[in-house]
């Protein structure tokens, strides 16, 4: 799993510069890398700060603050370190040597991460210790998620991180320590190799798009170029729409094999949390179980998000169409997220007509767009806010559900952005809201795979208006509404086929 797209770097075979000097592909990976660590700036030190603060349950205050300092200079390092590569653009001679200073830096973060295992280790018990393992394990994920473009980074942090793990578990003595240390090395030969693959994808879709790119340039420039230019180019074009389905057909199967050993973590977590096993004698004991099943949730719900992403783009995601109310499906979702809303007690209003149309629509397709959406909404909404949900059938027959908030809202300019996968707002960054950019886009494909639309409205300081509108193909106005609306066409078999012949 890679957070920057291939497609949206400099994607050349050869990039030509200003000074009329070619740099290889590998240069463009190592672009990637440097876009994937300033993107997550901020979402590094809030783990290190998270895990910090769990150090406190049984380490000095002192130990604490000095290891969170030295992780937040690391990561500060690193972002200026990136910041002055991408304002540097390096020539060839120079790429050694900023692969060099990218490793290095890469190598004294793994380095301060590494550290809890002989600086906060002495004085915690056995769980504690789980602790520490599970999250740098959860690290090493994080750091190979971000530098998945480039091997010699991957190796550089993670194989250091894994080491030290694989070496503090064998001055222990039990079978815990000799499990643990087996997990941390086979996770980090799993994520190598799933890197691995990763890099070569991203490699092969740059070279199909500059390959595709110069044949296009080339035929701007000689536009009387004969018929087998022309199909040369349909044939290029072909080549990279392939490369780019099997890049998102690929990632989908790599989300999917990356739930394997988070679900293993939240299922231990959660038995130790539980105290399936015996009391603790200890309460905070069971606190730390429930930190590492939330922070792993989390990551989950990250692979998760982007696996629903993938499958959509790829085409692999089907569609149950039933007719559904639209009032049920959102007082559903008003439940799932009445606890992020007492939380900032805020209001959740709902404004729909009697007597509305049924839609054919996927239960659990719906059911996501309305959780994303009043998620988003209650996440900038201000404490004590107002979020409001329009329904209303327009005079075209198509139904429209506007998810209204009262938050600072966004220019117009970042409105497109924010449609794109792993791209946020200025003030979502700003102000560190939690969250990888992924919720806005998956609406829109679900949407777009019912034959609908997505609208996205904000104004700075008048809050945000997102209107899903579903076609009037959908709709089951009519007769059609009318038997479907009849308690006996409630069985599976009779929607089918309601379907079919409407």
């Amino acid at each position: 799993m890679q957070i920057t797209d291939a497609t949206t770097a400099p994607a050349t075979d050869d990039v030509v510069i200003a000074d009329g000097e070619t740099l290889p592909w590998e240069r463009d990976l190592l672009t990637l890398f440097v876009q994937n660590q300033i993107r997550v700036v901020l979402a590094l030190p809030f783990f290190a700060a998270l895990f910090a603060l769990m150090t406190l349950q049984w380490t000095p205050w002192q130990q604490s603050l000095a290891w969170f300092a030295s992780a937040l200079g690391c990561q500060i390092i690193q972002y200026v370190l990136c910041r002055l590569y991408l304002r540097a653009q390096p020539k060839k001679s120079q790429f050694t040597e900023w692969l060099g200073i990218l490793s290095a830096s890469e190598f004294l973060a793994a380095a301060c991460w590494s550290t809890p295992l002989f600086l906060l280790w002495n004085n915690a018990s056995d769980l504690q210790h789980v602790y520490i393992v599970a999250s740098l394990i959860a690290m090493v994920a994080a750091r190979i998620m971000i530098s998945a473009n480039f091997m010699p980074i991957i190796i550089a942090g993670t194989g250091l991180m894994t080491f030290a793990l694989a070496l503090r578990c064998l001055t222990e003595t039990g079978y815990l320590y000799a499990g643990l240390g087996a997990l941390a090395i086979g996770c980090q030969i799993f994520f190598v190799l799933v890197a691995r693959k990763l890099q070569e994808t991203a490699r092969d879709m740059l070279i199909f798009k500059a390959q595709k790119e110069e044949l296009v340039t080339k035929l701007m420039a000689e536009r009387d170029r004969s018929e087998i230019a022309r199909a040369e180019a349909l044939r290029e074009k072909l080549r990279a729409e392939e490369a780019s389905k099997a890049k998102s057909q690929f990632l989908a199967t790599m989300s999917h094999e990356l739930r394997t050993p988070l679900n293993a973590i939240l299922g231990f977590s959660e038995i130790i949390g539980r105290e399936m096993f015996g009391r603790h004698e200890v309460a905070a004991y069971k606190n730390y179980a429930n930190d590492i099943h939330d922070s792993g949730s989390y990551l989950l719900s990250l692979v998760n998000d982007i696996l629903d992403l993938t499958r959509i783009e790829a085409g692999r995601r089907d569609l149950n169409a039933e007719p559904l109310v639209v009032a049920e499906t959102l007082e559903d979702v008003r439940n799932f997220v009445s606890f992020k809303l007492t939380e900032k007690s805020q209001t959740l209003d709902f404004d729909i007509p009697a007597n509305l149309p049924k839609v054919m629509a996927d239960r659990r397709a719906v059911r996501q767009i309305w959780i994303n959406l009043l998620s988003n909404a209650a996440k900038f909404s201000p404490n004590g806010g107002r979020i409001g949900v329009r329904v209303r059938q327009r005079d075209s027959g198509e139904i429209s559900v506007s998810v209204i908030d009262n938050g600072p809202g966004m220019p117009e300019e970042e409105i497109a952005t924010a449609m794109e996968a792993f791209s946020r707002g200025s003030l979502a960054v700003k102000k560190a809201v939690d969250g990888a950019g992924l919720g806005l886009p998956i609406v829109k494909g679900l949407i777009t795979m019912h034959g609908g639309s997505f609208v996205l409205r904000s104004k700075p300081g008048l809050g945000t208006e997102a209107t899903v509108i579903f076609p009037a193909a959908r709709v089951m106005s009519g007769p059609r509404a009318g038997v479907v609306s009849e308690p006996a066409a409630a069985t599976p078999s009779q929607r089918k086929l309601i379907a079919i012949t409407g």
